[in-house]
């Protein structure tokens, strides 16, 4: 039995300030029948989703020096039968609430592809509604893990700021960091 996805050429936006991504994600997605609105920041992905009506808005939670949740926020009175995907390279349980409470249908975590978001926007097309799964909840040490490299990335590296920002001394940030990371 076909669906009606088989059968009619979807259109997606993809928000991601990473051009390489969200180009190569663009590609694929055209390889595959869909007709792809690329967007660097807010407002192109708000002017591609009143000029084209997508079925899909793919949405990075850290669009350059904005919020993709800003996006996805605008984006749902915009249209509400349109599904959105947040992705983002920080995954955890409160990115991803936060994420689903400000409007998004589904939360992916980086690397993900192509095949990977067309199941994920299926599945909430064949469900009727639009609604996330649960995500499931991960170790203490895989969240502490998380926690770090996000105030490392914010401290653009720099391991004796990152250990001021975190109250913890540099020898002691260090000795984490040279463990690998948790298993999710």
């Amino acid at each position: 039995m076909q669906t009606n996805l088989e059968h009619e050429e979807l259109s997606a936006i993809i928000a991601d300030d990473d051009e390489i991504f969200r180009s190569r994600l663009g590609r694929a997605l055209e390889a595959r029948g869909w007709e792809v609105f690329l967007a660097a920041d807010t407002t192109q992905a708000l002017s591609a989703a009143q000029e084209n009506a997508p079925d899909l808005a793919i949405v990075d939670l850290r669009l350059g020096g904005e919020n993709g949740l800003d996006v996805v926020r605008a984006l749902r009175p915009l249209d509400p039968t349109m599904s959105i995907i947040m992705l983002t390279g920080w995954g955890s349980i409160a990115t991803a609430l936060e994420a689903v409470r400000g409007g998004a249908d589904h939360y992916l975590t980086k690397p993900v592809d192509a095949d990977q978001i067309i199941a994920a926007f299926k599945a909430l097309s064949a469900s009727g509604s639009n609604t996330t799964p649960t995500p499931k909840v991960p170790s203490l040490a895989r969240v502490e893990w998380e926690h770090i490299q996000r105030v490392i990335a914010d401290c653009e590296g720099n391991i004796s700021q990152a250990a001021r920002a975190l109250g913890i001394h540099r020898r002691s940030l260090q000795r984490k960091l040279s463990k690998y990371p948790p298993a999710q």
